[in-house]
């Protein structure tokens, strides 16, 4: 267990899915166009319905910012052959040792985010980092310093809990069981539980 485990908090009302948080972590890690670190889903559903002589909806959409969440139970630490993916005893945060990385891509197929993303030229897995490098300054990561809406935030966990309640899986995301995600999500009005088959991915495309 991390002494003060670090976590994002994400506002989902607040959220308008321009993904200024996907282009500052692109831009900030320099990554290639098929490398995504920080990913924004847009789940949506619902139908049209005739009532009389009325059209009434049930249509829904929100967007999910995501990123690796630094899980507090990391299956890709517990996968890794070589020893390469660590989790920092001070801060929680889960790293990447591109010396030991074998390019196996366990740790892919055992993350149930889709953070783990590898890089075809290097023959290696990368990930979100939480900008360690700037927590290292002082500084915020780079998506949270990004986003206009202010709906990215981060710190330690329980303070994020404390502050913005414990919610820590919404569909189209799976359950938080799985690994106990450092993430504390405000809730959309609209959004629906982890596991719902009401809507669906509608970027799929793009994430």
């Amino acid at each position: 267990m991390a002494q003060e485990q670090l976590a994002f908090y994400v506002d989902l009302d607040s959220c308008t899915g321009c993904k200024a948080c996907q282009i500052a972590c692109k831009d900030k890690n320099d990554l290639d166009l098929d490398i995504m670190w920080r990913r924004v889903l847009e789940y949506s559903g619902g139908d049209w319905t005739m009532q009389g002589e009325a059209w009434l909806t049930t249509a829904f959409a929100y967007s999910v910012p995501v990123s690796c969440m630094h899980c507090e139970e990391p299956p890709c630490v517990d996968v890794c052959p070589s020893g390469g993916l660590t989790k920092r005893d001070a801060d929680g945060v889960v790293l990447i040792d591109q010396d030991k990385c074998l390019g196996c891509r366990y740790c892919e197929w055992s993350c149930p985010y889709g953070a783990m993303q590898y890089d075809s030229d290097a023959g290696k897995m990368t990930k979100c980092d939480f900008c360690a490098d700037y927590l290292a300054e002082g500084l915020a990561p780079a998506c949270v310093d990004a986003c206009p809406m202010r709906a990215l935030d981060y710190g330690p966990l329980e303070e994020l809990r404390a502050k913005y309640g414990d919610l820590d899986e919404v569909a189209p995301l799976p359950e938080a069981a799985l690994s106990s995600p450092a993430v504390v999500f405000g809730p959309h009005r609209e959004a629906r539980p982890a596991g719902s088959d009401a809507g669906r991915v509608s970027n799929l495309e793009e994430v």
